[in-house]
C-alpha cells in the first residue's frame, strides 16, 4: 500500500494543464489534488522545472505519455522530498533532489520511482539542478552506451546550442573527444566554441555540414553521430562517419522517413542505433541514475561541466516557456520557476 500524505502538506497544489492539447495558448495553470507516492516512489515538492522538446510534443499530441504516467508534462525537475513510499529506503523526508520523472513535472508535488532520484551535486543551485536530468541521462544512455564514444575519438553532434547539444560537448570533452557542432547561427557557434569548449562549430544555414567534416577530418570522418534531426540529415550522416562509426538518433525534428541509400552502412562497417528515455523500465532508469551519480556528478561538484541555462519563467507563463522553445532562438536549458530555492 502507499504511505498517506503526511498532514502538514497542503490538499492541492498547482499545476499546468494542456487539455486536449494544441498551440502553447493552451496550457493553463489550474489546482489539483497531491498525487500520492506508490511504495517504491518519492514525493518531490518542486522547485523548478525543465523544459523540453518532448513536453512540446506532448502539448501538441504527438507525443502520448507511457502507461500509468502522470498526464501533466513535465520529465525533471529539482525540490526536497515531501514523503517517501513504504518500500523506500535510500532517501529521506527533506533530502535535497534533482529527478527524472515520467511526468508531472510541471506541478508543485510530482512523484518519482526513488530509483530516478539524485542528490543535488554539491555546489550547485537547485535551478541548475532541475537542469540536469532530461539532458544527462539522455547523453550518457546515447553517446556514451549506445555511440561507445571513447578518448581520442570524435564527436559530431546536431543541435550543438540545445540543451543535449551543450550537455554533450561537456560531457564529451571531459571524455578527451574531439567536439563537432552544427548550429544554425554564429552566435550559436561562438557560444559552443568558446564559451563550452567545442572544437569547431559548422553553421548549417551557409555550410553543407558534410562537405565541412570531410575537410575538418581530412576525409577521414567521425566516429560517433548524436542526431535529433533526421530528414535529409540522414544521407548524409552516413558520409560523414568514418570507417566503424555509430549514428545514434535520438529525435526527428524533420522528417522519420526518407530516402536513403544505406551502401555506406555496409561498405564502412558503421552501426545505426537509437533509443527514446520516457519508455524504459524504471529499473534501467535506476542504473543510468547510478551511472551518473559514480561517472558525472563528480564532474559537477568540481565545477568541471555545468548546465548552461537561457531563460527561467514562472510556472504560469509555461506558455511563453513553449514559445521560446519552438523558436530555437535560445541557447541551453529553459527553465520553470514552482517553488525555488
Amino acid at each position: 500500500m502507499s504511505n498517506p500524505i503526511p498532514s502538514p502538506l497542503p490538499a492541492t497544489m498547482r499545476y499546468i494543464d494542456h487539455g486536449r492539447g494544441g498551440a502553447p495558448e493552451v496550457l493553463v495553470e489550474r489546482e489539483g489534488p497531491l498525487p500520492v507516492p506508490g511504495a517504491d516512489e518519492v514525493l518531490i515538492r518542486v522547485a523548478y522545472a525543465g523544459v523540453n522538446r518532448p513536453d512540446v510534443l506532448q502539448r501538441s499530441g504527438n507525443y502520448p505519455p507511457p502507461p500509468g504516467a502522470s498526464p501533466v508534462l513535465g520529465l525533471e525537475v529539482s525540490g526536497d522530498i515531501a514523503a517517501v513510499g513504504s518500500a523506500v529506503t535510500a532517501w529521506r523526508v527533506g533530502d535535497r533532489v534533482c529527478a527524472l520523472t515520467n511526468g508531472g513535472g510541471y506541478a508543485g508535488y510530482v512523484c518519482v520511482p526513488a530509483g530516478q532520484a539524485l542528490p543535488v551535486p554539491a555546489g550547485l543551485s537547485m535551478l541548475q539542478a532541475a537542469a540536469l536530468p532530461e539532458t544527462f541521462f539522455t547523453v550518457w544512455a546515447n553517446v556514451f552506451e549506445r555511440g561507445r564514444l571513447a578518448s581520442g575519438e570524435t564527436l559530431l553532434i546536431h543541435g550543438g546550442s540545445s540543451g543535449i547539444g551543450t550537455t554533450a560537448i561537456q560531457m564529451a570533452k571531459a571524455w578527451g573527444a574531439t567536439v563537432i557542432v552544427t548550429v544554425g547561427s554564429d552566435e550559436k557557434a561562438r557560444a559552443c566554441t568558446q564559451d563550452l569548449g567545442a572544437d569547431h562549430a559548422i553553421n548549417y544555414r551557409t555550410h553543407d555540414f558534410a562537405v565541412e567534416i570531410a575537410r575538418l577530418t581530412g576525409g577521414r570522418g567521425v566516429d560517433v553521430i548524436l542526431d535529433m534531426v533526421g530528414g535529409d540529415y540522414m544521407a548524409r550522416n552516413l558520409k560523414c562517419l568514418a570507417l566503424e562509426g555509430r549514428l545514434v538518433q535520438i529525435a526527428f525534428l524533420q522528417a522519420s522517413k526518407t530516402e536513403v541509400d544505406w551502401t555506406p552502412l555496409m561498405l564502412k562497417r558503421l552501426t545505426f542505433t537509437g533509443s527514446t528515455l520516457r519508455a524504459r523500465p524504471a529499473a534501467d532508469k535506476a542504473r543510468l541514475a547510478g551511472e551518473l551519480l559514480a561517472r558525472i556528478w563528480p564532474h559537477l561538484a568540481q565545477g568541471r561541466m555545468l548546465p548552461v541555462i537561457n531563460q527561467v519563467f514562472d510556472l504560469a507563463r509555461a506558455d511563453d516557456a513553449h514559445r521560446r522553445m519552438e523558436s530555437s532562438e535560445h541557447i541551453g536549458k529553459l527553465m520553470l520557476k514552482v517553488a525555488g530555492d
